[in-house]
């Protein structure tokens, strides 16, 4: 079992930036995998960011298009934190944002979907506006 608490949301203005971090605590031999999701109202879950946390992979990140460029993600192995530096932010990125574990392969090519993720954070408000 794995046990994911977000935290560092916030509102800020357009163009601004925001950190999120997610503290993982627990173990699954399965899970190789960690990302952040987004929500807004009215949408389905997306994917953001993800990075593979075992196998031949580890290390490797991924973007969706949406972000890349203005989002980056960062892992720290020893605390076992995960964080999202997000940059020039805007308002489209208003959203709840979720923090994920999970077993994944070829997510660049299949895309950050949460079909790979099977744990799940309470999630945190991000509020962008102008």
């Amino acid at each position: 079992q794995i046990h994911l608490v977000e935290s560092g949301g916030a509102s800020v203005q357009a163009g601004g930036s925001l950190r999120l971090s997610c503290k993982a605590s627990g173990h699954s031999p399965a899970s190789n995998c960690m990302g952040w999701f987004r929500q807004a109202p009215g949408k389905e879950r997306e994917g953001v960011a993800a990075v593979y946390t075992g196998g031949s992979n580890t290390g490797d990140a991924v973007y969706d298009d949406s972000v890349k460029g203005r989002f980056t993600l960062s892992r720290d192995n020893a605390k076992n934190t995960m964080d999202l530096q997000m940059d020039s932010l805007k308002l489209e990125d208003t959203a709840i944002y979720y923090c994920a574990a999970g077993d994944c392969y070829a997510l660049e090519t299949l895309g950050i979907s949460p079909h790979f993720f099977g744990y799940w954070g309470q999630g945190t408000q991000v509020t962008v506006s102008s």
